[in-house]
């Protein structure tokens, strides 16, 4: 039960904590088109993300894969922006219109996975079971981000249904903070 405990603590961590600002705007940029009625498909969406992240810890930690943390950390920001600007480009905001979003939380998912993977790596003894560290710290990361979903769809709540933003400004405005945000990551973080 301490590993569980450890490890939950840790993907919690991940996720909610000003060293996770990147996987925060990710989560932003990605729940910014979605309102509160669509609270179950950005739940599907964060969990498809998290089976990306948790795949790629998973070979990681069995040392199937390895990437430069150099270039995992500049990839980072570019998967904020590309689906904050994906978010410029929706004219439906149906979900049938957004089922790219579940290819893109996946996809990038695995991404973000590479960047916690060395971290993880370290954590675990080479003779441990990862199957419990591994899950334990995927609930505390679902859960964290889930959290910050609820936020998001509580605030687009306020502002486009109760105060009467129309809708695509409020897209539009959180996906152009998560894009100068990113911008400045990637900066900072150019690999050469």
């Amino acid at each position: 039960m301490d590993d569980f405990g450890l490890y939950f603590k840790t993907g919690w961590q991940h996720i909610i904590s000003w060293g996770a600002l990147d996987h925060i705007l990710f989560i932003i940029a990605l729940a910014a088109i979605y309102l509160a009625t669509n609270w179950k498909q950005v739940l599907v969406l964060v969990t498809a993300f998290t089976i990306g992240h948790s795949l790629t810890l998973a070979l990681s930690v069995y040392d199937v894969i390895r990437f430069s943390g150099k270039w995992v950390e500049f990839l980072i920001p570019c998967t904020i922006i590309t689906t904050a600007l994906f978010n410029f480009f929706v004219k439906n905001y149906q979900p049938k219109s957004l089922r790219v979003n579940y290819f893109l939380a996946l996809f990038f998912g695995l991404i973000h996975g590479m960047g916690f993977a060395n971290t993880i790596r370290f954590m675990l003894a080479k003779d441990q079971n990862i199957a419990i560290p591994l899950i334990s710290f995927n609930i505390g990361l679902e859960v964290g981000q889930i959290i910050i979903v609820g936020v998001i769809l509580f605030v687009s709540y306020l502002v486009v249904n109760k105060a009467g933003l129309i809708r695509k400004w409020w897209v539009w405005s959180l996906s152009a903070i998560a894009v100068m945000i990113a911008l400045g990551m990637v900066k900072n973080r150019w690999p050469l």
